[in-house]
């Protein structure tokens, strides 16, 4: 029995004239609690800020909303903010989940057991108002989810693909693993003789296979879905500008 029906049940004894002490072991309560009056929380304010990040964010779910929260200097638990989620009709419709068939089981691949130990890198493709192809590089840390960049142009060669994690590199350590698929930019010459020189190691995944590869379907279908398909692009340097502005959120 939870107290807000504890103190409704001593409420109800002392309706029937017994006295508060009895009606407290009875129940039981003690008689503090039962005298308890709860205050309604100041919740117009979050809910206010709530709507607000639904709005700018509209494919964000009530986690992202709490850290948005936390990072502007709110102190509120994320239990709450999942009750104030669900009570103003925010909660994003669940996807239908596709059918799975059972096929042959795929090379083992080595999983992340520590930052900084396997990258993934993947390209997406957009494009602007204009009509002008956009094509981003993608590169997340599969151990702690993080974006580590989204290079956004209207065409990325091998030579971008290096200077890309060369940069990345040099800021934070190079890893010990790639993982991509087979790409003609992934696989050319100049890309292999990078990390060879860097003494990065190569995971790719089979031909057809992007399961092999869940952590970076997944950020660049986030990336779709949160931002791609909600922007509208004027050119390639309001692409970047926006995406990166997602990529630091």
């Amino acid at each position: 029995m939870s107290a807000p029906d504890r103190r409704a049940a001593v409420r109800m004894l002392r309706a029937h004239r017994i006295s508060e002490r009895r009606s407290c072991w009875l129940v039981p309560i003690t008689r503090s609690s039962a005298r308890y009056i709860p205050r309604p929380r100041a919740e117009t304010k979050i809910l206010c800020q709530l709507r607000a990040i639904a709005e700018q964010h509209p494919r964000f779910g009530y986690r992202r909303a709490h850290a948005l929260l936390v990072r502007a200097g709110e102190v509120v638990n994320h239990k709450r903010i999942a009750r104030l989620w669900r009570l103003t009709g925010l909660t994003l419709p669940r996807r239908r989940p596709r059918r799975r068939y059972k096929s042959e089981p795929a090379v083992a691949i080595g999983r992340a057991t520590r930052p900084n130990q396997v990258w993934t890198y993947d390209f997406v493709h957009d494009w602007c108002a204009n009509g002008q192809r956009l094509k981003m590089l993608t590169v997340v840390d599969e151990f702690t989810r993080e974006s580590l960049a989204i290079e956004t142009r209207t065409s990325i060669r091998s030579q971008a693909v290096v200077k890309v994690l060369a940069c990345l590199a040099s800021e934070r350590g190079a890893p010990a693993y790639l993982r991509s698929d087979n790409g003609p930019e992934f696989v050319a010459e100049r890309v292999r003789a990078w990390l060879a020189a860097t003494q990065i190691e190569t995971l790719y995944i089979e031909p057809g296979s992007p399961w092999q590869n869940a952590f970076g379907e997944s950020f660049n279908g986030r990336l779709r879905d949160e931002c791609l398909n909600v922007e509208w692009f004027r050119n390639p340097r309001e692409a970047q500008i926006v995406v990166e502005s997602w990529r630091r959120h």
